[in-house]
Parts: C-alpha cells; structure tokens; sequence
C-alpha cells in the first residue's frame, strides 16, 4: 500500500483510507458487529491505515463500533472523527461555543476509546459560524494533545483560507467523484497551494462509479440513493456514457470500474487521499487494490478529455439526504 501525507503536520496515511459510516447506516441493510468489526480490521491487514467515522453516524454508534474494531492497531493508523455544528441528542444547544466543541471532543474520544484523535473535522460549516473561534479553539486542542491535525468538511475556498490562517489545516474532506467536480475550480487549488490535505467521501458516487446499480436497482430503508437524484432511473440511463467509458478503460487495464475511478483520482494530485465505503471483503480488495492500477500519463489525459465531454446527470445534496430523515449528512 503506498503512503500519502495530509498537511503540514505530516499525518502519513494509506493511499486509499476507510469511510465506515455504512457499517452503521446510510445503505441499508448493516452487517453484524462482529462482521464489521473483522472487515474493518481485513483491511487493515491490508494496508489501510486511514479510517474516517464521526460523531453524527448513527449518531454515535459508528464511533463506538469503529473504535472497537481498531483498538488492536490503534498507534499505527489515523483515526479521524467529524463533530456536527448542530446539536445531536443529548447535547447542548449551543454547540459551536467553546464548551459545546470541548464537549463533543471529549465524548468521541470516550465513544472511540482513545485518548487522542488524529484528525478532527467541523462537519459542515453553517453560514453562522464563528469560524476563526473554532479555529482558535482547535488550535488550543492540538497544543494539549488532544487532536493532532484538524479539518473541515464542505467549506468554500473562502473558509478554507480564513480557517487555515488561525490554526493550519491538516485536511478537508468533501464529496469529490467523476460526477462531482466542483471543487477542482477553487478548494482543490487552494488546498495545493497552502499545503492541506484532501479526502473525497463518496469518491465512487456512491457506489454508481462501481457499475454495479442499474435502472432497475432498488433501494429500501434508509438507503441514501433512494433520494440522491444520480440514482433515478433516467439518470441512470443517461448517465451511461460513464460507465461505458468506465469498462472500456477497465477492459484495457484488466482492472474494474470502481479500480479505474479511484486510480483516476489517485493520478489526480498527491495530496488526495479517497476514502471509500467497503462493507464486504470483495469490495475492500477491489478498492484498496485500485493502488495497483496505474494510469499513463497519455491514458489520463485521454481519460480527463474524455470525462470533459461526458455531461453528468442529477447529484447529491444534503437537502436531499435530509428528506431521508435517517441520515442527516455525509
């Protein structure tokens, strides 16, 4: 497994790192503790030593399932959890104040059974926030040894510059795909620019890059792609010259749709580190293998031509995952 660096700071991950939040919900249908528990450590045997989890799966219950299933390896990977600005149950109303961030840092690192979170995230960052008081307030938590790096999820190049200017950012994470470019015009840029790291979740849009879901593919429970609007059946269908041009490439390299997404991404800028669901062994050597699968520089500049005339059909907003009401963001 190759290693990548997010930040400044130096936290050394996998190449490809582990988005555990469909261990609890979000897809469906969940696999037994048990089973996700010896997953999540399968791919540790593998080479994975990024896992991401946060404080809204569930809520809670992803932290605490994540920090049982790493707690053999614990020093040698970077956990990362994600506190929301709203307030969960059980929490107080005033979460971003100094005490309402304290608060939810101490309860995930009791929930994940460490004393020490690698990488803190804001999940989400609200028009209202003080976004230079979290900023100090991260700051005070890294100097303790509290957190070691920190980051922000879904923010404007804007945010970004203003967050990185009071307390160096060790990440961002945003959904970032084939079907979701939109940071390439300004996050992107800015995060290469001032050293931060960047984590696409959803990097197989939602496991359409994957081939696997067609028209007919149904959704049941608490399934985010029941509203995600990429999964209607006539986006589905026109968005065909996608994956078409998934197996083509796929073909030529011996390799799978899903491999050739992340492979594309890993060509992308060196400071990207994906981190993918994988709820069955199958999926977890696919996408941890995908580090294998090289692109030449001809074959990715073809890709990228290729990928520009293709037009993408529906997304994936949080507006839509709120009507799921399960799910509150990713």
């Amino acid at each position: 497994m190759q290693a990548r660096i997010l930040g400044k700071n130096g936290l050394a991950v996998s190449a490809i790192g582990m988005g555990c939040m469909g261990f609890s919900h979000g897809y469906g249908a969940v696999p037994p503790e048990a089973e996700s528990i010896r997953l999540m450590r399968r791919a540790f045997e593998l080479g994975c030593t990024f896992y991401d989890t946060a404080e809204v799966y569930g809520p809670y219950v992803n932290e605490e399932l994540t920090g049982k299933a790493v707690a053999p390896f614990r020093k040698e990977i970077v956990l990362a959890t994600k506190f929301s600005p709203f307030p969960l149950p059980g929490q107080d109303a005033d979460k971003l104040s100094r005490a309402g961030v304290r608060y939810a840092l101490e309860d995930s690192l009791r929930r994940l059974g460490t004393d020490y979170i690698d990488l803190y995230y804001l999940h989400r960052v609200p028009g209202d926030c003080p976004l230079e008081d979290v900023a100090g307030w991260m700051g005070e938590f890294i100097r303790e040894g509290l957190v070691r790096g920190w980051g922000l999820s879904q923010p404007s190049e804007d945010q970004v510059r203003r967050a990185h200017a009071v307390t160096p950012l060790a990440a961002i994470q945003s959904e970032y795909s084939m079907m979701e470019r939109m940071f390439e015009k300004d996050v992107i840029p800015a995060c290469e620019e001032l050293g931060i790291g960047f984590v696409p979740f959803s990097p197989l849009a939602s496991g359409f890059l994957s081939g696997k879901y067609g028209q007919d593919s149904r959704y049941e429970g608490d399934d985010v792609r029941r509203v995600i609007t990429r999964f209607a059946k006539e986006n589905v269908k026109a968005n065909q010259p996608l994956l078409d041009l998934l197996h083509e490439y796929a073909e030529a390299k011996k390799a799978t749709p899903a491999q050739i997404s992340l492979s594309w991404m890993l060509r992308k800028k060196d400071f990207i580190v994906p981190i993918p669901g994988m709820r069955k062994e199958e999926r977890i050597v696919e996408n941890l293998g995908a580090v294998d699968v090289s692109l030449s520089d001809d074959e990715f500049a073809a890709l990228e031509r290729a990928l520009g005339a293709i037009a993408i059909h529906g997304n994936r907003t949080d507006e839509d995952i709120a009507r799921l009401g399960t799910v509150r963001a990713r």
